[in-house]
């Protein structure tokens, strides 16, 4: 986005009431990312391996069977234990998917259909599109949408780039048809509506805060009652917002991540106090997307 272009302000102290159903406090998104098999890898031809992972020791120009095996923890072990616990709380998530990935392992993207959720499209790669030349970027956005509408038979209707997307990245959505809405952005609590083209487009905020990320990337979470301890405290306090100024909360997960047993049982944590609370509408990202298009 040009710097002239960017908003300071958003809703100010006046935000728009969402009304979100059942008179929800909080709309509550869980995201389950799924990149296991999108990840750059030399085993697999690429010229690199993927550098972000839970093992120090790097191989530069050689195959990696230590972080691959770690991405495919995620989908040998991971999908079925994640699904499992949202199927106990019924509970439905945005299942956000790297084309590749799905390509690689489609019975996964069914099963996710299967039991209710949304699969939306997270690039084709594990990427950002930061630097990605237009042509390459909108190749990558038709072969997302391409490989997810193969394995489920539904296209994807949500987008979201790994990291920055390009300057183009909105604009190719669009031009691509069929997107409801992009979550390419991290500077609010609720969605807000675009005019692109004549398209009325809804953009999602996302989190890096409430998001399994952190046992990884920063060690700020340890043990599962610290991620879950952060993602409960930041859902009470929208929650006692939510009285006069309804909000949404994003909590992002990832296969090989969270999956791990002793990380488990944060989500089953999170998902218990979401469930004893009452006033909490937990939505799939398109389903917000919609409401919001309905109502604003």
């Amino acid at each position: 986005m040009a710097q002239d272009q960017r908003d300071l302000t958003g809703y100010g102290c006046n935000p728009p009431d969402p009304q979100w159903p059942g008179n929800a406090r909080v709309a509550v998104s869980f995201v389950l990312n799924f990149e296991e098999g999108a990840e750059y890898s030399v085993a697999q031809g690429d010229p690199r391996n993927e550098a972000v992972y839970e093992v120090i020791d790097r191989l530069e120009g050689l195959p990696d069977p230590c972080i691959q095996s770690h991405f495919d923890y995620g989908t040998r072990v991971g999908w079925w234990r994640i699904m499992d616990c949202l199927d106990r709380f019924e509970a439905k998530c945005t299942v956000s998917a790297c084309g590749l990935a799905v390509q690689r392992s489609p019975a996964l993207a069914r099963d996710a259909i299967a039991r209710g959720h949304e699969v939306s499209a997270h690039g084709w790669r594990w990427e950002s599109h930061a630097a990605m030349e237009i042509e390459d970027e909108r190749l990558a956005i038709a072969r997302t949408v391409a490989a997810i509408a193969a394995a489920t038979g539904q296209r994807p209707v949500g987008w979201h780039t790994r990291s920055a997307s390009s300057p183009n990245t909105r604009r190719l959505l669009i031009e691509e048809g069929g997107f409801l809405y992009d979550s390419d952005d991290y500077g609010d609590e609720l969605p807000r509506t675009l005019v692109l083209a004549g398209h009325r487009h809804v953009v999602i905020p996302y989190a890096f805060d409430t998001n399994d990320m952190q046992f990884q990337n920063t060690h700020r979470f340890v043990r599962a009652e610290d991620f879950a301890g952060y993602v409960i405290d930041a859902f009470e306090w929208l929650w006692r917002e939510g009285e006069t100024a309804p909000r949404m909360m994003s909590v992002g997960l990832h296969l090989r991540m969270l999956a791990r047993p002793a990380r488990m049982w944060a989500l089953e944590k999170i998902l218990s106090h979401l469930r004893s609370r009452g006033q909490v509408w937990i939505a799939r990202r398109d389903e917000i997307a919609r409401h919001w298009l309905a109502h604003h």
